[in-house]
């Protein structure tokens, strides 16, 4: 009679690490049954940096930074992938191995549920995949798509639907249309059912690092040389920028006013214009932004020189329109000469890839996540343009996650909070060393582990 072998049960860790690997931030933390991103989700930024006294600051010690003048910056990701594993080791050894490590785990006896960009090329799967298992030896692992993770939130009161309480059996939502706009690129996504519909992702490559670089060539050009000040300019975008509502209109109105000609502003371009000041990194740690005071700053030709109430000398950028051309390259790609469509039609391109049958679903729960939705404006502009490409039987409703920065992790962690869910997609340390890692490739392509 022949022999038959005995089925092994798979254990499983009780901890399980989420970690949303991005390109600018790490957002990581443990998941349990009620997850907290405020109290859960740690928010680490994912670089190396050199500061002018040459010291090096690896992730988490940047908190303990005081001066980001001329600072140098090695990141991990490049174009939304992670191909640095020598620099991303270190960041995350200080985060996850060191003794003062903020999320500080032992490998052997946890769960990592991973993500990664959609359309990640295959070697650089499989190269994460062997880190994960053996250069930190996680007991389980689980490498998926970053924006599937944001169907297992509650969309539906995010567009308006009725209130619900949050049944974990009852998610991932059935269809949402993810958009992803970070440090590198912006990405769409339909979800169904948890799942990214492979054929229908699209991708633009504009993201929080091509419009702080266009800031900085902007003011270098108009007012001093900030090119080595990347940190700096990045705070000055995020504090100052808005998206335009009528992008032509708010041009004109600030070519009209006493900054360009001489003559007397009108209202609007006094809503727009603002001053940045600039910090020196002894007395001010960070640019404070002010209404705009054209008796110290009467032209934008250069930075001035201002003495306060206090005696202090503070150096003073006057922003007009930069405040609202940068974001717009979301929109319009073209003003820089990239030959891409900009966010609303690159959506409608998202659709073409879909059945007709799924439009109305998708277009109706769009949701946006990113450190790009936090710009005053952004929703209202994107719904309305939308809104004029989708077909008029179609509903469109767009919102922002309410922290769309720790949504992904946050759907991570609620899928992790479902333990029959979660052992039925983590593969095991022992079933990578038996099968290998072009089967773990097919696992995690085809999204179970049964």
């Amino acid at each position: 009679m022949p022999r038959q072998s005995k089925a092994v049960e798979r254990i499983l860790p009780e901890r399980t690490l989420v970690v949303d690997n991005g390109a600018y931030t790490i957002k990581a933390g443990f998941a349990n049954s009620l997850p907290n991103p405020d109290t859960d989700c740690h928010v680490i930024p994912n670089f190396i940096a050199k500061s002018r006294d040459n010291r090096i600051w690896i992730g988490a010690q940047m908190e303990e930074c005081s001066d980001y003048g001329d600072m140098g910056f090695r990141r991990p990701i490049q174009k939304g992938f992670l191909v640095n594993w020598e620099a991303e080791r270190e960041i995350w050894e200080k985060t996850f191995l060191a003794k003062d490590a903020k999320v500080k785990c032992d490998p052997h006896d946890t769960s990592l549920l991973l993500t990664e960009a959609p359309n990640c090329p295959v070697a650089l799967q499989s190269n994460c995949d062997q880190m994960v298992f053996e250069e930190f030896e996680f007991a389980a692992y689980r490498r998926c798509v970053g924006p599937s993770l944001n169907a297992f939130n509650d969309i539906g009161i995010l567009v308006e639907d009725p209130p619900r309480t949050i049944d974990l059996d009852f998610l991932p939502v059935e269809c949402v249309l993810v958009i992803d706009s970070g440090y590198s690129h912006t990405t769409v996504t339909p979800v169904y059912k948890g799942r990214p519909i492979q054929q229908a992702i699209r991708r633009l490559e504009m993201g929080s690092k091509v419009l702080t670089n266009y800031m900085k060539e902007m003011l270098s050009v108009r007012q001093m040389d900030v090119r080595d000040e990347t940190h700096l300019i990045n705070q000055m975008k995020e504090d100052t920028c808005f998206v335009s509502s009528n992008f032509r209109n708010d041009l004109e109105s600030i070519g009209k006013g006493p900054l360009a000609a001489g003559r007397k502003a009108p209202r609007r371009e006094e809503d727009i214009v603002v001053d940045f000041v600039l910090p020196d990194y002894s007395t001010r740690m960070r640019g404070e932004v002010r209404p705009h005071d054209p008796t110290t700053m009467p032209m934008r030709t250069k930075v001035g020189a201002v003495t306060n109430a206090d005696g202090v000398k503070e150096y003073i950028m006057a922003l007009g329109n930069e405040r609202f051309a940068v974001p717009e390259l979301l929109f319009n790609p073209g003003d820089i000469g990239m030959k891409q469509a900009g966010l609303p039609e690159t959506v409608m391109q998202s659709m073409s890839g879909l059945p007709p049958g799924l439009w109305p679903s998708m277009l109706s729960n769009i949701l946006v996540i990113g450190g790009n939705a936090k710009f005053d404006g952004f929703l209202a502009r994107l719904s309305s343009e939308i809104r004029q490409l989708a077909p008029a039987e179609c509903p469109v409703r767009v919102a922002i996650a309410p922290d769309p920065i720790k949504s992904t992790w946050l759907g991570g962690a609620r899928l992790a909070g479902n333990k029959i869910a979660l052992k039925d997609v983590l593969v095991t340390r022992q079933e990578y060393q038996e099968y290998g890692s072009a089967w773990l490739l097919k696992r995690f392509a085809a999204g179970s582990t049964n």
